[in-house]
């Protein structure tokens, strides 16, 4: 006998997107909702009758009745799959809590994993083992009774937990929500789902993080992805296949520039990510020395430019610094008390101190841009 079924986690809806405009910000929770959308067609069209969801499928306790609901009527939608949810770090299962609050209305195709017992499925040929979470952080490992679970010889055992596999901190008691990596092996699983990482990564051929199906960090690496998995025993060795599921990509950019072509290999980089920009998270660091006349050519044609393009892009120019150059004084053609200025400014980029070096140059810059429209005017 063979169960196949889809492998997500870290939903996490009602997330709050503090560096970005509201605007935006409503676009990514919505996506949040949509990518739900995507994991059940990826169901139905692989014909998967189930979708287990290792924990954290909200972000936080205190949402709204409607912020709770939205997610269920989703699920609702694809009545042909059952979805397994887990109470994650983000979402425990505390008493009169969320998880209380969702029962009322619950659809028939959705289940909540809220007791560390065996749930039997496909005519009790396989059984989860859910190991949910209670508090925000234990010191316990919650998959460990799963070792001593009772069940037939030939019932395919799958977990499904939340937390991390590897220990932070100085010591044992620093550690929290750890989980063994070698729990398959103890409680001879075929196969332990995991979520808490936002990265689809294997811990081992039995043990993996599934990945949060849309990115929602620039650091987050294999994010936007979810597993089809398909487990014939608990002594085979499963089939694992990722499966793309993000709407929006996340990029960071690293480019040094030294001069104007620089600056226009670098337009030509962005444009040439995708078709459609506006799915695009971009944080472009850049560093150089360039002239002032090249820095307010990279403001226009970059930092402008762009900001419209994605639906979010981020400039780091701490390290981008300004060169005054001879030139650069002359094209801006002044005198009396402006020319005074600019002179003071140029004595101040080469300060030992840096902050003042570079105030000096963003105020040099600042000048120079505003000079340049009253000319164009």
């Amino acid at each position: 006998m063979t169960i196949r079924f889809l492998h997500t986690a870290d939903w996490q809806i009602g997330k709050v997107f503090r560096f970005v405009d509201q605007e935006t910000m409503g676009v990514l929770q919505n996506a949040r909702l949509n990518a739900i959308d995507r994991l059940g067609k990826i169901a139905v069209k692989q014909e998967l009758r189930y979708v287990f969801v290792a924990g954290d499928v909200y972000d936080a306790e205190n949402l709204s009745t409607k912020s709770l609901n939205q997610p269920l009527e989703r699920m609702r939608k694809y009545g042909d799959v059952h979805w397994y949810l887990l109470p994650g770090n983000h979402d425990p299962n505390r008493t009169n809590g969320l998880w209380y609050r969702l029962r009322k209305g619950l659809p028939a195709n959705v289940h909540i994993c809220d007791e560390s017992a065996a749930l039997y499925i496909e005519s009790e040929t396989a059984a989860i083992l859910p190991a949910p979470l209670h508090h925000k952080s234990t010191l316990e490992d919650p998959t460990e009774y799963m070792d001593s679970v009772d069940l037939p010889s030939e019932c395919i055992r799958i977990g499904l937990a939340h937390g991390s596999v590897a220990k932070f901190g100085s010591g044992e008691g620093a550690t929290t929500n750890y989980i063994n990596p070698d729990r398959p092996k103890t409680a001879g699983l075929a196969y332990l789902a995991l979520g808490d990482w936002h990265g689809q990564r294997e811990i081992n051929s039995r043990c993996w993080y599934s990945g949060t199906p849309e990115t929602d960090a620039f650091d987050v690496t294999g994010g936007g992805k979810a597993l089809i998995v398909s487990l014939n025993s608990n002594t085979s060795e499963p089939n694992v296949k990722s499966v793309s599921t993000g709407e929006f990509r996340w990029e960071t950019i690293s480019e040094t520039v030294a001069s104007r072509s620089d600056i226009e290999r670098l337009q030509t980089k962005l444009s040439g990510l995708d078709d459609h920009l506006e799915q695009y998270l971009v944080r472009l660091q850049v560093e150089g020395l360039i002239s002032l006349e090249e820095r307010t050519y990279f403001d226009e044609i970059i930092a402008e430019r762009f900001e419209a393009s994605f639906l979010h892009f981020v400039v780091d120019n701490e390290h981008l610094h300004v060169k005054v150059t001879d030139d650069d004084i002359a094209m801006l053609d002044v005198g009396g008390f402006v020319k005074t200025a600019v002179d003071e400014l140029r004595k101040r980029l080469g300060y030992p101190d840096e902050q003042v070096s570079k105030l000096a140059a963003q105020a040099l810059t600042r000048l120079y841009v505003e000079l340049k429209k009253i000319e164009v005017n």
